[in-house]
């Protein structure tokens, strides 16, 4: 295969025997003692101001197996718990590298259950994939075909909340490669009443999905509020009930969001977004539930990885750029603009949806942006001079 190709991971879910599923647990409780026996050490070692790296944890493995306490390391494959020490490394370096926080202990109740293999831990041949320790293949459904002759590099096993098991196959995709140049280009505003606004003036209705399924998930939120605390089967079945209610929202979120990232990808060559911080946005008690609903921030994600995988562009506006106070027909900018209006018009006679207003603004910025690097926080005075949006777009007329 060609050095370019891009390495795309396809998630399955999978049906384990009982024996199967007993192994992965077992799997599964290890990595998790494992990453946190790596962690306390390196923690112990950074109060020293003493740093220890992967081959040092990779060697404190080999001993604690030797060991009467943890020797039932030994009866999980060794693959995903070097893993699992491979990853904090990772995290070390992104908090090192001041781009994450210092990494934290793995819980049984909270964390991810999941456990990695490289080729040395897994066997897959014709379509049948068969892990370490195991003697027959996992009962995948395959909803989708891998590409032709594809051979995963890594296989990452995972059970999430609501008791479905997925495995993630990392193979290289020949299909994706990038897009016939094309001169469209899209603002894109984000918003709760319309999901997203074009600068096309389309709108993209909210689908709420949490809004849907929110009288169910109260009512098994209630049944689970009312079992006694601790580790009984009713309350295990109640917790149970209420994570199948989340994924189920999850899921047509996910794809969701999915339809619409791939769609403004195949249709634009530049996609201009605002860069918001939804972290900070969702303290805002009033609307964090529907805020967290509209997934923002994963509908970036999405867009950005597959504009890098089909030769687009995402270009992000400063978040304080005041798109929707902004004129896009003349430039004026508007002294104040409560959320509550949504239509308004300015002293130029133009009359704006505030949304597609706001859309506008932010394609001609992130142009200006792209063809002179110029900043997108206008002067809220500009004498002599237009903001840097309107020379964009005059500089652009015949």
């Amino acid at each position: 295969m060609a050095a370019n190709h891009v390495k795309r991971a396809f998630r399955y879910r999978f049906y384990p025997t009982d024996a199967q599923a007993a192994e992965l647990s077992r799997t599964f409780g290890c990595v998790r003692k494992v990453y946190n026996l790596a962690l306390a050490a390196r923690t112990e070692a950074w109060t020293r101001q003493v740093r220890v790296n992967y081959n040092a944890t990779s060697a404190m493995l080999t001993a604690w197996k030797k060991t009467e306490e943890l020797a039932f390391l030994n009866d999980v494959s060794s693959v995903p718990l070097q893993q699992t020490l491979r990853h904090l490394q990772t995290a070390f370096t992104h908090f090192f590298a001041k781009r994450a926080k210092y990494p934290r202990f793995k819980s049984r109740k909270r964390s991810r259950k999941s456990a990695e293999y490289t080729t040395s831990g897994f066997r897959f041949h014709d379509g049948r994939l068969t892990l370490a320790k195991m003697a027959d293949p996992l009962d995948i459904v395959w909803s989708r075909r891998l590409p032709e002759g594809a051979k995963p590099s890594t296989v990452t096993v995972s059970q999430d909340a609501a008791g479905r098991w997925f495995v993630s196959m990392l193979c290289e995709d020949p299909a994706i490669k990038p897009l016939p140049a094309t001169d469209e280009a899209v603002g894109v505003d984000v918003g709760l009443d319309h999901l997203l606004t074009l600068s096309t003036g389309e709108k993209v209705a909210n689908p709420r999905h949490e809004r849907r399924d929110r009288t169910r998930l109260a009512k098994a939120q209630r049944e689970l509020s009312r079992k006694v605390r601790g580790e009984g089967a009713n309350r295990r079945k109640a917790r149970r009930k209420v994570a199948k209610i989340h994924a189920r929202i999850a899921d047509r979120r996910r794809d969701h969001l999915h339809k619409l990232t791939t769609r403004l990808v195949r249709e634009n060559q530049t996609i201009v977004i605002e860069d918001l911080t939804v972290r900070n946005m969702v303290r805002n008690r009033p609307l964090a539930r529907a805020i967290s609903d509209a997934a923002w921030a994963e509908f970036r994600s999405l867009l950005e990885y597959k504009a890098a995988w089909y030769g687009r562009e995402v270009i992000a506006v400063d978040r304080f750029f005041p798109s929707s106070r902004l004129c896009s027909a003349c430039g004026t900018l508007q002294e104040k603009m409560p959320l509550n209006v949504r239509t308004w018009t300015c002293g130029c006679g133009t009359t704006h949806d505030r949304d597609t207003n706001a859309a506008c603004n932010l394609l001609a910025a992130g142009l200006a942006v792209s063809a002179c690097g110029a900043g997108v926080r206008p002067q809220r005075s500009t004498p002599g001079g237009q903001p840097v949006t309107k020379q964009e777009s005059l500089r652009r007329k015949p």
